[in-house]
C-alpha cells in the first residue's frame, strides 16, 4: 500500500467489511448526486486481484449494492473454495509434457507414427 492510498482511505474511506484473507473493502464517504460511490480494496499482503473472493468481486464491480455478510455468502455443495492465481508459484499447474513438469510425467503419444516399410 502506498502512502497516497493510505491517506486517501483515511480521509475519504468508509469501511464496508473484510474477507477471510484479511482484505478490507471501502467505499467513498461522500455521496454525489448522479454518481456512484467509489469502491476499493486494501489487500492484506501482496496486492493481487485474484485474491478477491467472488462475493466481494461482485460488490467491487457494482454487480450488487449489498456487501456480503461476514463469513461470505452461503455456498452450494457443488461450489469449490476460492483459489487465488497460482501462476509463478511452486503450486502452479503444469500439464503433463510441459517443459517444467518432471520427465517421468511426460505423456505417452496418442498414436504411433507410420513408418514406410
Amino acid at each position: 500500500m502506498t502512502f497516497g492510498t493510505w491517506l486517501f482511505t483515511k480521509m475519504r474511506g468508509e469501511l464496508v467489511g473484510s474477507d477471510e484473507q484479511g482484505n478490507r473493502y471501502f467505499q467513498d464517504k461522500r455521496l454525489i448526486d448522479g454518481r456512484r460511490r467509489k469502491r476499493w480494496v486494501m489487500y492484506n499482503g501482496e496486492a493481487e486481484a485474484s485474491r478477491v473472493p467472488p462475493d466481494w468481486h461482485g460488490w467491487l464491480h457494482y454487480t450488487t449494492d449489498t456487501s456480503p455478510p461476514p463469513g461470505g455468502m452461503p455456498r452450494k455443495p457443488w461450489q469449490k473454495e476460492h483459489l487465488p492465481n497460482l501462476t509463478g508459484t511452486p503450486l502452479a499447474y503444469h500439464p503433463p509434457g510441459s517443459s517444467v513438469a518432471a520427465s517421468e510425467n511426460k505423456p505417452k503419444p496418442s498414436y504411433e507414427a507410420w513408418r514406410p516399410g
